[in-house]
């Protein structure tokens, strides 16, 4: 696949630039472009689930996307993983949720899964996709999720220190009951960079990575 144009659809401006850089990274030469809606996942927190209104907005999202010329199209929020996977039967061109890739090597790595987030309207989807990617890998595996509470309000609400702290107590416990570890937000990745060699016993795994490194695989077939 010879990819010219690639469709982000975020629910954070904050993951533009995060994403532009691994574009620019592993996707050199393709156009990139971006559509940005916080209100999505607002909704998914305020209500604690993905409503089927805003299930259809995801997958208006994704075919605008494809109306705009994307040839490949990402989401990159996890707790709107089922719209996504809903979209792509939709559209004519392939649609990736962000965690897949993530889901697949931690499937690949380890019988001992643990699934980490910091609300629980994401860990519950990634969860799912972990032990549904461990079924079409004909795997069986274990899966341990923890879910940080509190520590999403408070960087929210202004005190990163406390939610780094919380995640990095969180990840240390995990890692010794497991084989690999799947972040269920990207922005939780900042915390495993302050953990030592002795703190981080096994994989820890987090999606943007990861996932624009397997659309850049897909291209070079």
């Amino acid at each position: 696949m010879k990819l010219k144009t690639l469709g982000l659809v975020h629910t954070s401006a904050t993951l533009v630039p995060v994403f532009q850089k691994l574009c620019n990274d592993y996707l050199p030469g393709v156009s990139v472009f971006n559509i940005v809606d916080d209100s999505l996942i607002k909704d998914v927190i305020s209500k604690n689930e993905l409503t089927n209104q805003t299930a259809r907005r995801v997958v208006n999202y994704v075919g605008s996307a494809e109306a705009a010329g994307a040839e490949f199209i990402m989401v990159t929020c996890s707790s709107i993983g089922s719209a996504v996977e809903a979209s792509a039967e939709l559209t004519g061109v392939p649609v990736l949720r962000v965690d897949q890739p993530m889901a697949d090597l931690a499937v690949q790595t380890g019988t001992k899964i643990g699934v980490i987030a910091t609300l629980p309207t994401t860990l519950a989807p990634t969860s799912d996709l972990v032990k549904r990617r461990a079924i079409v890998a004909g795997k069986d595996i274990e899966l341990t999720a923890r879910l940080c509470e509190g520590a999403f309000e408070a960087l929210m609400g202004g005190n990163p220190e406390k939610h780094d702290e919380m995640v990095s107590k969180a990840l240390i416990e995990l890692s010794s009951q497991v084989d690999v570890i799947v972040l269920a937000q990207a922005s939780m990745a900042r915390v495993v960079d302050t953990l030592s060699e002795d703190e981080r016993k096994v994989p820890i795994l987090s999606s943007p990575a990861l996932a624009v490194q397997h659309i850049a695989e897909l291209c070079k077939d």
